[in-house]
């Protein structure tokens, strides 16, 4: 299967990791949407790395410590990016903020994460 192919399914699935802890902190425990959305991005990052290095770049073989720190400095970019840009269109534009965090998180996985994981990362 083609990378870019296998990537995007990883990100669907930290992203359904994402939006499930964000929806249940925010609707049913009623934390603060930055927070949970904040928290959820934690949750789908770590889904993410542990997919994204055994399955899609198939960089399973030990450097599990280099491939976390770089993994870790794409991610917190990310986190600032998710978190950032779900401000500007909630806040500013008055998007629902899970219409927002959807297009926040299709937007960052192509342009953002799969960029930086294929060329840093995972090289």
């Amino acid at each position: 299967m083609h990378t870019f192919t296998k990537a995007q399914i990883a990100s669907v699935l930290a992203s359904l990791v994402d939006f499930l802890i964000t929806f249940i902190l925010v609707q049913g425990i009623g934390v603060w949407y930055l927070a949970g959305s904040a928290l959820g991005t934690v949750s789908g990052g770590i889904a993410h790395f542990l997919v994204s290095r055994n399955w899609v770049f198939q960089a399973g073989e030990g450097k599990w410590h280099l491939h976390a720190r770089k993994y870790l400095l794409v991610w917190i970019g990310n986190l600032v990016l998710n978190i950032s840009v779900l401000f500007l269109l909630t806040h500013y534009v008055g998007m629902n903020y899970l219409l927002a965090k959807i297009v926040t998180a299709i937007g960052i996985a192509v342009f953002y994460n799969y960029v930086l994981q294929k060329r840093y990362v995972f090289k």
